[in-house]
């Protein structure tokens, strides 16, 4: 998938640097922030993609780098599922051909026309525009699929309203599955999304409280601005270490209570592991929610209770027990590299 920037097709450059590919060429396009690119995403990509093949066109997906809200809402704190690398790595995964990444003050004042014609036929080469059955871009959203109609008609490019996508009579949105994962439903989450959520980061050192348990942990440092961490409780996950092979893990988010502790913290126990990994980066699959966080009497009762939670996570991660498919490719695993758009 060809990356590009806005700013930089401005200055006839890629954001690597490279030179801008000079050509017509025409394409099948979509706007949205596309957060966790979740099954609705991809529901709505897949029929961009048969839209491109019919007519022989490139595919283009035009998305923002941080949620427009950030901008007109100082107040605003993103829970975001996928950081911006993961976004670009998902969207690739699902075929896009090319994503122009758009800094929302670039384009906050045009209308939905201008917009149309400035981004979408300009600089784009839109000949055909597939929006979400709910989508609305332009100034304040004022404007609707009636009104892309019928600039569609002005500009050369016709406008396509996507069917609503909802398998088994249940919407799928971004907000449900950030509700879901904040209340613990992580199995949930995860169907709504079509794989396990992840989250990421450095391996940094802690207390080594669950070294002395016999449950030895690596505390995660979360990476990616706003990246929405779920309720707090006992997991079964999986964990890889630097793009490494996916293995069996549980972890707890939490307070760790019994020991009186206060700030959250983030801590994973990979089965059957013994490698000291501090400083690296650990990646974790979050499949199913076992239990709350919760005080207990004695370190040795928490002891017996994580031997518990041992089994337990051993057997949800069986390939049997799994809802969904779990440990696929990772988004983003190289580099994403080639002209822009």
């Amino acid at each position: 998938m060809r990356i590009c920037r806005m700013r930089d097709m401005a200055a006839g450059r890629t954001g690597g640097g490279e030179a801008v590919e000079a050509r017509p060429y025409e394409a099948a396009a979509t706007v949205g922030f596309f957060d966790g690119v979740h099954r609705g995403h991809q529901f709505l990509l897949e029929g961009l993609r048969e839209r491109g093949r019919e007519r022989g066109w490139e595919t283009t997906v035009i998305t923002f780098e941080r949620p427009p809200r950030e901008l007109v809402d100082p107040c605003f704190r993103p829970l975001l599922l996928s950081t911006l690398d993961e976004k670009m790595g998902l969207l690739d995964e699902a075929g896009v051909d090319n994503c122009l990444l758009l800094d929302f003050g670039e384009v906050r004042n045009l209308t939905a026309r201008e917009f149309m014609l400035s981004v979408l036929r300009d600089r784009v080469g839109a000949r055909l525009l597939l929006t979400g059955y709910d989508n609305r871009f332009g100034h304040n959203r004022a404007e609707g699929f009636d009104d892309y109609r019928r600039y569609g008609q002005e500009l050369g490019i016709e406008v396509v309203g996507a069917e609503p996508f909802r398998p088994e009579g249940r919407e799928i949105s971004s907000s449900e599955i950030r509700r879901m994962l904040l209340e613990g439903d992580a199995e949930g989450a995860g169907m709504l999304l079509g794989r396990p959520y992840r989250i990421g980061g450095g391996v940094v050192r802690g207390e080594h409280v669950g070294s002395g348990l016999g449950f030895p942990t690596a505390n995660i440092e979360p990476e990616g601005g706003g990246k929405l961490i779920p309720e707090g409780g006992v997991y079964a996950a999986r964990a890889r270490v630097d793009r490494g092979e996916w293995m069996g893990a549980m972890m707890n988010i939490g307070t760790r209570p019994t020991f009186g502790g206060e700030a959250r913290t983030i801590e994973v126990h990979i089965l059957d592991f013994h490698q000291d990994i501090y400083g690296r980066r650990l990646e974790v699959e979050i499949v199913r929610r076992l239990r709350d966080e919760r005080p207990f009497g004695s370190p040795d009762a928490l002891a017996r209770q994580l031997a518990i939670d041992d089994e337990e996570a051993r057997r949800a991660l069986r390939p049997d027990a799994l809802p969904i498919p779990a440990a696929g490719r990772a988004p983003h695993e190289e580099p994403l590299r080639g002209s822009c758009v």
